[in-house]
């Protein structure tokens, strides 16, 4: 097998999506002999996994999982050196509840499909499809620096938005509702509660006061419905950010019509291109949150932050994808 494999492929057998998705993966790997196709059991199996799979030298790395998986794997990348310097460019096939790193890289529709056009880039030559985005390395105060690894993604919500995506999972997911209807009616709750200022079991809460602070570009204090830090080149809602590479912070205030002028503005294109009253854009390469119980979620993972334990994000150098669109 060592040499011949051109395309390693890390499943997550528990992934929601890989329930209907895995045996089509399985038998599609089967009949192709330059994929090495590596399932793990659990996430904490994935550091042993790339192990295995560098030994095979491939040409590019594909995850098969949700957010979590991706997520694992990054930090794995990252910490492990499995690979020496040059670890191979990570593609990331389409699956999973938000696939948000997924989209960035241009794999939509069927995941099937996105490894057919992966193994064709491997077959030609990877060269002229690898981008490269740094990473948000999350680590709390005092961490970082000592022996705690920090945790690497590209996507962090905060504030009133983990708020939602917490009541999404713990509300709406479990109504069985398919996945596009349960975000349109999470996000219609929350619009209904900060227009209505409507407090309730079945509604997401209101969002704690959390304080942002930028290096070298000051801070941002109170109430806010959205708190985004990413490395993604689309941040939400169609936007696309004006910067390429780094870390891009938006702070959406908490206030009834400033969430719905920032969504249609993100639905036109036009948020991050004009100055907006209540929005707040910025950018750097370390970012620190502090709130009384403010949680925020790095690719579906949640992590704490309190007034005296600091969430510290650091942008990590740059890591090799691989892009599928044209």
């Amino acid at each position: 097998m060592t040499g011949m494999a051109r395309v390693a492929l890390l499943s997550n057998p528990r992934s929601t999506g890989n329930r209907a998705l895995l045996p089509r993966v399985r038998s599609f790997c089967a009949q192709r002999s330059d994929i090495f196709h590596y399932e793990v059991e659990d996430v904490s199996q994935i550091g042993e996994a790339l192990r295995t799979i560098a030994r095979v030298k491939p040409a590019v790395l594909v995850v098969n999982g949700g957010d979590g998986t991706v997520q694992t794997t990054l930090t794995e990348l990252h910490h492990g050196g499995w690979f020496g310097d040059t670890p191979p460019p990570v593609a990331v096939l389409p699956n999973g509840k938000t696939n948000l790193i997924a989209l960035d890289l241009g794999a939509e529709g069927d995941p099937i499909a996105a490894l057919e056009r992966v193994l064709e880039i491997a077959r030609e030559g990877v060269e002229k499809h690898v981008i490269t985005r740094e990473l948000i390395a999350l680590s709390h105060d005092g961490e970082g620096e000592g022996n705690a690894r920090p945790v690497l993604g590209m996507f962090l919500g905060g504030a009133g938005l983990a708020d939602s995506i917490l009541f999404c999972r713990q509300k709406v997911y479990p109504l069985g509702l398919p996945n596009g209807f349960s975000h349109v009616l999470t996000a219609l709750a929350v619009i209904a509660s900060l227009i209505f200022g409507i407090r309730a079991a079945f509604l997401p809460p209101r969002p704690g006061h959390v304080k942002v602070s930028l290096m070298r570009q000051g801070q941002h204090q109170g109430r806010f419905s959205l708190l985004i830090v990413t490395t993604l080149e689309r941040m939400l809602i169609g936007t696309r950010t004006v910067r390429q590479g780094g870390m891009k912070l938006m702070l959406v205030d908490h206030r009834p019509f400033t969430l719905v002028r920032a969504i249609f503005a993100g639905v036109s294109g036009k948020l991050g291109r004009q100055t907006m009253n209540g929005v707040h854009l910025g950018e750097g390469d370390e970012i620190r949150i502090e709130g009384v119980r403010s949680s925020v979620i790095l690719d579906g993972e949640i992590f704490s932050a309190d007034k005296d334990r600091a969430i510290v994000l650091r942008q990590t150098a740059p890591v090799p994808f691989l892009r599928l669109a044209a």
